[in-house]
């Protein structure tokens, strides 16, 4: 069910992503440090790879190149993926900046 739950959040954005692969750093809630790769992104939202237990609803807060730490909620959580959408739009003037620094 939980698996289920997951795929639809997934399949649920409202936006396309774009496709990233960038190493960086998450923080959880408890704010220990956690290594993610960031596998796609949009201006609402990420994907990453993680071996970190996080959970749907948990705030962490993600570095990324450019625009710095962007504090975000986890949507779903499942095999070593996580989707999160961020608090607040990642700035449209510098997206494509911070895109190019992941690539």
């Amino acid at each position: 069910m939980v698996a289920r739950a997951a795929m639809m959040a997934y399949e649920d954005r409202v936006e396309p992503r774009d496709e990233t692969l960038c190493r960086t750093w998450l923080f959880d809630a408890a704010g220990a440090r956690h290594a993610v790769t960031v596998v796609n992104l949009s201006l609402n939202g990420f994907m990453a790879r993680t071996d970190a237990p996080l959970v749907g609803g948990e705030r962490v807060v993600l570095t990324l190149p450019v625009v710095g730490d962007r504090t975000a909620e986890i949507r779903w959580s499942l095999g070593g993926r996580v989707g999160a959408k961020f608090a607040q739009e990642l700035p449209a003037a510098l997206y494509p900046c911070a895109l190019a620094a992941m690539r």
